[in-house]
């Protein structure tokens, strides 16, 4: 899709569709610039629609080269208008896709927002509602969302915002359809090849270890939890390290890549539980998605990025209950749940990342079923270690969180909560009991990490069983869109310092 900013008149324009967001003041009116463009045309059409979000109603004006005009609902007096934006976008996306236009014009309103960032929140929400995942379809649902050509009408301003807001999408979009590939066609072997693809394609370092590197440097969770499997386990090394990098020592992204999850001899149910594990992966997509946004918007930050890959499978080899495992680090950990494997392969690449002397390691993972019972589908939890700037970090990303519509929500890291990890026969043990497992979870990565670091459990909003507005059912791409806007953050920071 192309995207295009431009500050044309009524005449001059030309698209199968026009968006205009639309809403009542609180006399009841419309807005009168809206109502000006299109005189009786849209009274006529305003008398079936009441401008609540989500509303939609198409006209026809008398107007040559605009050939259908759609008023959108909206609420530009919410909390957080870039997401209303982004929700209005969306459904003009629903209403270009149902008439199956090709080129779309949308109207953006004059909001209280940089027109840079009112532009990227428009085009991120017409975009990600617009993704289809069709690889597997046949007939007329193969069909692909048929815009081809989005034109933002702004005052001429706002084409860099465009530019980012279309970047970002489709590095989400390589997020949503490597979570949506089908388990046999995202086994270790072939999910490390993906990587390699990504990277040449952006031009990025890759670097991927079969079994012998591994048992080498001695990534004994990631073997560990490999064990049941008739695949080797991957582990990728990802670097972007442009000259001009604002940063001496790198920031570490690390993604959980279990590519499928049993749960092992503590086998999971199917309904409701191992049915979605094609997504455990989802936070390796996600750091994929970031170098993806570094390497096309050429952010000057260095970055390395980490993932473990392997499925967790019952074979007849597999790690069992009350193993004990020497960890990367040295620390031992008695397995007392096989189904908690993810911490076990983060847990290497965190004391794996030490070498690098992170500035700060961030990492994603669908760790636990705990953190969709805190947060749902919404947000997703995060903690940090208690080293200088703890609050800072937190609040940074989520700031972040909420300018890009990813959302995070910070959860306490008392110590107390190490208790539950307490182990008679080990160093710890890998599940902390029912009770604050999403900040158990955590409590267990910090035993392996010596640096600033923060985690994201994104079990919730990393896989949906129904849409919600521009995020579609299963694969989302979570952290993509948080990760960016951290990042971007963080080099318009480093250059204003």
């Amino acid at each position: 899709m192309t995207v295009s900013v431009g500050s044309y008149s009524l005449d001059d324009l030309e698209c199968d569709l026009l968006l205009a967001p639309s809403a009542r003041t609180e006399s009841g009116e419309y807005d009168k610039n809206v109502e000006a463009l299109f005189g009786s045309a849209f009274r006529l059409a305003s008398v079936d629609f009441t401008g609540k979000p989500g509303e939609w109603v198409v006209f026809y004006p008398e107007v040559s080269g605009v050939r259908r005009v759609a008023l959108l609902g909206w609420n530009p007096t919410g909390s957080d208008v870039r997401e209303e934006l982004r929700r209005v976008a969306a459904t003009g996306a629903d209403v270009a896709s149902r008439l199956k236009v090709r080129s779309v014009a949308v109207r953006v309103p004059v909001v209280d927002l940089d027109v840079d960032d009112a532009c990227q929140a428009v085009v991120e929400g017409f975009m990600l509602a617009g993704y289809r995942f069709t690889r597997y379809r046949t007939g007329e649902e193969a069909r692909p969302f048929g815009v081809e050509h989005l034109v933002l009408l702004t005052d001429g301003s706002g084409v860099d915002g465009a530019e980012q807001g279309r970047v970002i999408s489709e590095a989400v979009y390589t997020a949503r359809d490597l979570v949506n590939l089908s388990p046999d066609e995202k086994t270790p072997g072939l999910f490390g090849e993906a990587i390699l693809q990504e990277g040449r394609k952006w031009n990025y370092e890759v670097e991927i270890w079969g079994r012998e590197m591994i048992e080498a440097e001695g990534l004994r969770g990631l073997l560990a939890v490999n064990r049941g499997s008739t695949e080797d386990p991957a582990f990728a090394i990802l670097r972007w390290n442009p000259p001009d990098a604002v940063n001496d020592r790198p920031i570490v992204l690390v993604g959980k890549g279990i590519v499928f999850d049993t749960g092992g001899l503590s086998l999971k149910p199917t309904k409701g539980s191992m049915d979605q594990m094609k997504a455990d992966m989802a936070g390796a997509a996600a750091v994929i998605g970031a170098f993806q946004c570094a390497a096309r918007l050429n952010l000057p930050v260095s970055l390395v990025g980490l993932i473990p890959i392997t499925d967790n499978r019952p074979g007849e080899n597999a790690f069992v209950r009350v193993d004990v495992i020497r960890m990367h680090s040295g620390k031992t950990v008695e397995v007392l749940n096989t189904d908690a494997e993810g911490r076990l392969v983060l847990a290497d690449a965190l004391s794996f990342a030490r070498r690098f002397e992170p500035l700060l390691a961030i990492d994603l993972a669908t760790l636990t079923g705990a953190a969709v019972v805190a947060l749902g589908t919404v947000a997703a939890p995060i903690m940090t270690n208690n080293l200088p700037g703890a609050t800072e970090r937190l609040e940074k990303l989520e700031r972040a969180g909420h300018r890009s519509g990813d959302r995070v929500h910070p959860m306490p890291m008392y110590d107390d909560y190490a208790k539950a990890l307490e182990s008679d026969v080990a160093d710890l043990k890998n599940v902390g009991g029912r009770e604050a497992g999403a900040i158990t979870g955590a409590k267990f990565l910090e035993h392996f990490v010596s640096y600033p670091w923060i985690h994201i459990d994104i079990a919730g909003p990393a896989f949906l069983e129904r849409a919600d507005s521009y995020r579609p059912s299963g694969g989302t791409g979570f952290g993509v869109r948080l990760l960016a806007d951290f990042l971007l953050d963080f080099v318009k920071e480093a250059q204003q310092a």
